[in-house]
């Protein structure tokens, strides 16, 4: 299915000169060319992350780009801070005095799709940060060159179109090449989702598949990156989790072994009592009778 970028917005005091759309594989990129009246703006919100840069403005002033109605704001100047990144749901306010003609490139895409087409998904707290009114010289060219791309009468190949475009959000987004971590450890968000997925679903059987998906990996690549994070395997990190909610049953409830055995997600008693001694060096009984005060 082709992505299709969904805003809302409310604008006023504009004459649209042209407007120029491209499509590629995830990404919408529109060029605006529009005259301005004495008062220009609106308000925006996407349902997609987007970057919003302005190329050209002419006239004594500047859009000033705002949180909310009543913030001051700042001014998204060409030569300044030309470049904002809105993420999806962010609410966005933009008031246009003193500009004659604006030109600028608005650029939407998919995050899943671009996620899955670099292979692993791009870190949360940088999709869901906003980064308003920033200067960057590469993206600047990159932006320059897509809007000249798209604005082409006889367009060149789409791969040439669409390798600008997702060159421009990885760089706008910072988004590292894996192997430039730690002998391939996971991400800090990656880690975080893992463990607090396997501590939440500990007490059922998790599948490797499952822990992958959730980090945008193989599964093979997710084992041995969790494994170089953690110093031990998905499965045995289950286990300790299995065994941390056992050793709270043990202190603080008077439970038989054979319920709690059950209540952790082990076979019986026996299957409790033999990967208890193998972890922690001792009998669930001889333990909790080390916890009595």
């Amino acid at each position: 299915m082709t992505f299709q970028p969904r805003m809302q917005n409310r604008i006023e005091g504009f004459a649209v000169g042209s407007l120029h759309r491209r499509a590629w594989n995830g990404i919408v990129a529109d060029l605006w060319d529009v005259e301005c009246g004495s008062y220009a703006g609106g308000h925006y919100v996407a349902r997609d992350p987007r970057l919003f840069i302005v190329l050209d403005h002419s006239g004594k002033g500047c859009p000033t780009v705002k949180r909310s109605p009543t913030d001051g704001g700042g001014r998204q100047d060409r030569s300044t801070s030309p470049i904002s990144y809105v993420p999806a749901d962010m609410e966005l306010w933009v008031d246009i005095e003193g500009v004659q003609r604006l030109r600028h490139l608005d650029l939407h895409f998919d995050a899943t799709g671009i996620g899955r087409r670099l292979m692993e998904e791009i870190d949360p707290d940088r999709l869901n940060h906003p980064n308003l009114l920033f200067a960057d010289a590469s993206i600047m060219s990159l932006a320059e060159l897509i809007a000249k791309e798209i604005a082409n009468p006889t367009p060149l190949h789409d791969l040439y179109g669409d390798s600008l475009c997702l060159a421009l959000i990885i760089s706008a987004l910072k988004v590292e090449k894996a192997n430039t971590r730690r002998r391939s450890a996971l991400a800090p968000w990656q880690l975080r989702r893992a463990t607090e997925f396997i501590e939440a679903h500990c007490l059922r059987n998790i599948r490797l598949e499952e822990l992958a998906e959730l980090t945008g990996l193989s599964q093979s690549h997710f084992s041995h990156s969790f494994k170089v994070s953690t110093g031990m395997a998905p499965h045995q990190w289950q286990v300790k989790a299995r065994l941390d909610k056992a050793k709270a049953l043990l202190t603080d409830s008077d439970q038989p072994l054979t319920a709690i055995a059950a209540e952790t997600g082990f076979a019986d008693q026996a299957h409790f009592t033999r990967v208890f001694r193998q972890h922690i060096g001792t009998t669930p009984a001889r333990w909790k009778r080390t916890q009595i005060v």
